[in-house]
């Protein structure tokens, strides 16, 4: 019988998450019986035997990603050199120039740092540009470092964006942009959410689906 955490929920059901490492936690209704619960997961196991085994190749590949000079790092869709350059990071147009001498962290600092420079620059033109096709205006702009959102609007009309969203290609970079400002018609994912994005983007279901693959990539990186 495989081993498993067990946290009580006021939940009705009982879900299987499979956490970091490849632990197994089931979630379950307090008065669920337990023995109700081992056939549960013993009914799982095919399902949570696949899932264990992604866990772990994604640790696998966090674990052996590292940066390097002579190395690429992912740039708006491109795979882009990175070389030891001056005493400050910085994108030349071809290259990601970091200091020299720095060890795999100090490169990937690096990086982070010349995202959050190109992000400051691509992503307010883009969100004014869409903005006025759309006939929206939010109130501000701002790049943070979130790690599980792309982007978010708030009720306020203030627009929040993932530096990480630079590593994304142009044509992902503008779907992100447009499903934040299409919530300033819409503080919700209804159809008639998705009617203004596809009125601006009536591709972005392909778009959609570039961004989970991008998603996917990173689950094995280390940004």
């Amino acid at each position: 019988m495989r081993s498993y955490t067990l946290v009580r929920t006021r939940r009705t059901t009982a879900s299987i998450l499979i956490r970091p490492g490849g632990l197994v936690e089931v979630r379950a209704p307090q008065h669920m019986p337990k023995a109700a619960l081992d056939q549960f997961v013993a009914e799982k196991e095919s399902w949570i035997a696949e899932k264990c085994r992604l866990a772990q190749e994604q640790q696998a590949r966090r674990d052996a990603f590292a940066l390097a000079y002579g190395g690429t790092a992912l740039l708006r869709g491109r795979e882009i050199p990175i070389a030891a350059g001056n005493a400050w990071p910085h994108f030349d147009g071809t290259r990601f120039c970091v200091p020299p001498a720095l060890d795999a962290a100090g490169i990937q600092a690096a990086c982070e740092a010349i995202y959050r420079q190109q992000a400051r620059t691509l992503l307010p033109v883009q969100a004014q540009t869409f903005a006025q096709v759309m006939g929206v205006v939010p109130v501000s702009l701002k790049i943070n470092g979130a790690k599980t959102r792309w982007g978010s609007c708030s009720a306020a009309g203030n627009l929040n964006f993932s530096w990480r969203l630079l590593m994304a290609d142009d044509a992902v970079i503008d779907y992100v942009v447009v499903h934040e400002l299409a919530h300033l018609r819409k503080m919700n994912h209804s159809a008639r959410f998705w009617a203004v994005v596809a009125g601006v983007l009536p591709d972005y279901p392909a778009r959609r689906a570039q961004l989970r693959a991008l998603q996917e990539r990173l689950r094995g990186e280390t940004w």
